[in-house]
């Protein structure tokens, strides 16, 4: 069993900085979509036909990919109070609900993401001429990473939270 735990743990280490560096890459892309937007719309008087559906849908990536580092950090709004207060088995049970909770959400929103991205596989996003399913893809690829992180947060106490308590 240990060896299993070790196993997650090493692979969840690795999705979730592999999600955390695409979360930056996609802020970094909506950030440059975002100042040649400007540029062209106050400087040239020629607004970019494409910048701001790039700005919306690296956004979106961003968001849907960071979510589980915020979750294996504890940086989400969680309940600190009662779970500071609670010991042993009771505070055992607070986390097992609370994963609970977070994989039945992220298991619905994996669920209802890919069969939106199928459903609108064949529309395209207006201005870059690429599938909508692209950006509906962050849906279920974000809820992997984070099902992936909120387990291992449950698997490994020791990790420090968001407050760098542990």
């Amino acid at each position: 069993m240990a060896a299993l735990v070790r196993a997650v743990l090493a692979a969840e280490r690795i999705t979730t900085q592999a999600a955390l560096a695409a979360a930056c890459f996609a802020l970094a892309v909506a950030a440059g979509a975002g100042a040649w937007q400007v540029f062209t719309r106050f400087v040239l008087a020629q607004p970019s036909p494409w910048s701001e559906a790039l700005v919306r849908q690296a956004l979106v990536w961003m968001v849907l990919l960071g979510i589980a580092g915020a979750i294996r950090h504890g940086a989400l709004v969680a309940i600190d109070v009662a779970r500071q207060a609670a010991r042993g088995r009771l505070r055992l049970a607070l986390e097992i609900v609370t994963l609970a909770a977070t994989v039945l959400l992220f298991g619905v929103l994996f669920w209802f993401g890919w069969s939106m991205a199928e459903r609108v596989r064949f529309q395209t996003i207006a201005g870059l001429d690429v599938s909508i399913a692209w950006g509906y893809a962050a849906i279920p690829v974000g809820a992997v990473f984070a099902i992936l992180a909120a387990l291992a947060a449950v698997l490994d106490p020791h990790a420090p939270d968001a407050s760098g308590q542990v």
